[in-house]
């Protein structure tokens, strides 16, 4: 035990003796002024006294003006002038919103109006002179009848819209904007989307049938008007989930340069009586302010389903108040507007009779599962941006993939790159595709829901051209 301890204690010394021995030695005046120069250039010591030169003739000069700074951004008290800010303050007065009912016109309106006719009196903003009076609607107050202000000009003010008026006498300050609920103003997707028909495979037919329903009525208006005929208002595009519903009308809104307004069903069904309806109106108000503007029911069938008399406790009232607001804005909309409706659904046979009827959803427009051609296009659209080998044979795997739609073509494609990351591959060979169809398509059989809503689409188009039933339809 000793020995041991007389060798640690030997060893120990002669690590701090190691430890002294290589020390760096202490620097020298000559080695710190070579820091401290180190990294400098030629021009640094006169550049940083003519930075401080400047620096010192700038706060000389905001000492002659005057200025000095503070913690709360305030002036010195020298230069308040509280007179003029309360005099300030009372001329803008904060305003009250109200809502301007009607326009009535002036005499000077009247006379002039007798030889241009009687409907220019109040529908022509233009036409409005400074002796017109409107009547406002202040809510929870009362209504009265003003004029204007000094900064508002006859034409900025409209029937219908909100205007601010002060709180003296109740005259109309500044005109307002629609008030539209964020989110509805939400709801806008796009300005123009991103999507082109080169985007959309497999449903040629039903791309036609919704291009000349909506595409010629927003850029050829002037054919409807020479045959005098309206354009059809609104369309439902049904058929199996997956099949480019959304895609085909994000497709025609880029080729229209249209706003894109995608609405989800559920999104309107609101908690409170009356805010599923007052969205409707809202979302049409925002619409007519586009110059040109397509919204998109997506999955209408959770607010657009039939009524029923049965249901006592009222759960679904309110749902069908919302479906009843969209077809009265259906009703009122001009067809050949800047406005074009669509709808999408996979249970067509649940909708209401009277949101299907025509003069509201006048095209029905059918979107299938794509033949052998369709779904090899759909395969080199979805591939045409993967790292795939030149000799595959699209049109092999297309009919390895029968009864698929484009959602599940292009699954497929997914988990051909998944197989080729797998195997740690830069890109993607035919193997892989065709073992992603063995587990897509025949793997996940069991979860498809293709051949049940297929039966459903079916059943209701034999239904709607007037042939007999299809034997699985819904009766």
């Amino acid at each position: 035990m000793s020995s041991g301890g007389e060798c640690q204690t030997r060893n120990v010394n002669n690590t701090d003796d190691d430890d002294a021995s290589d020390a760096p030695p202490p620097l020298d005046s000559e080695d710190i002024a070579l820091l401290k120069s180190y990294g400098l250039g030629p021009y640094t010591t006169p550049i940083k006294l003519i930075e401080e030169e400047i620096k010192k003739h700038q706060q000389t000069v905001k000492e002659l003006i005057g200025i000095k700074e503070s913690d709360t951004g305030l002036s010195q008290p020298s230069q308040w002038d509280l007179v003029g800010d309360k005099q300030m303050m009372q001329e803008e007065a904060p305003l009250q919103v109200a809502r301007c009912t009607k326009i009535i016109a002036g005499e000077e309106n009247s006379n002039n109006a007798s030889g241009a006719g009687a409907d220019n009196n109040n529908s022509n903003p233009t036409a409005q002179l400074s002796g017109s009076k409107y009547v406002i609607n202040v809510k929870q107050i009362a209504k009265f009848v003003v004029g204007l202000g000094e900064k508002v000009a006859p034409t900025d003010i409209e029937e219908g819209m909100r205007v601010g008026v002060d709180r003296a006498k109740y005259s109309i300050q500044i005109p307002l904007p629609p008030k539209i609920d964020p989110t509805v103003s939400l709801m806008t997707v796009e300005e123009k989307p991103d999507v082109t028909y080169e985007d959309v495979g497999g449903a040629k037919e039903a791309m036609e049938k919704l291009r000349e329903v909506l595409e010629t009525p927003l850029l050829h208006p002037e054919r409807f008007v020479t045959l005098g005929i309206e354009p059809p208002k609104g369309v439902l595009l049904y058929g199996p989930p997956g099949t480019g519903k959304t895609l085909a009308a994000r497709a025609v809104a880029n080729r229209t340069d249209a706003c894109f307004i995608r609405v989800i069903g559920s999104e309107l069904v609101q908690k409170y009586v009356g805010e599923g309806a007052r969205m409707v109106r809202e979302l049409f108000t925002m619409a007519r302010a586009k110059r040109a503007c397509i919204i998109f029911f997506d999955e209408v069938d959770a607010i657009g389903g039939a009524r029923s008399g049965g249901d006592d406790n009222g759960s679904d009232n309110e749902v069908q108040r919302t479906m009843l607001q969209i077809v009265t804005e259906l009703d009122g909309f001009d067809a050949r507007g800047n406005i074009k409706v669509l709808m999408a659904t996979n249970r067509p046979d649940t909708l209401d009779p009277a949101l299907l009827r025509p003069g509201r959803l006048d095209r029905k427009v059918e979107f299938g599962l794509p033949d052998l051609e369709g779904r090899g296009h759909i395969l080199k659209i979805h591939s045409k941006r993967m790292n795939c080998d030149r000799d595959i044979r699209f049109e092999l795997i297309a009919r390895l993939c029968p009864n698929t739609t484009g959602a599940e073509l292009h699954s497929v494609c997914t988990e051909a790159g998944m197989f080729a990351i797998r195997a740690r591959r830069k890109s993607v060979s035919e193997k892989d595709f065709l073992d992603s169809v063995n587990k897509v398509v025949k793997g996940y059989k069991k979860f498809s829901s293709t051949p049940k809503v297929r039966k459903l689409c079916f059943g209701y188009r034999d239904i709607h051209i007037g042939l007999t039933p299809h034997p699985h339809s819904p009766r």
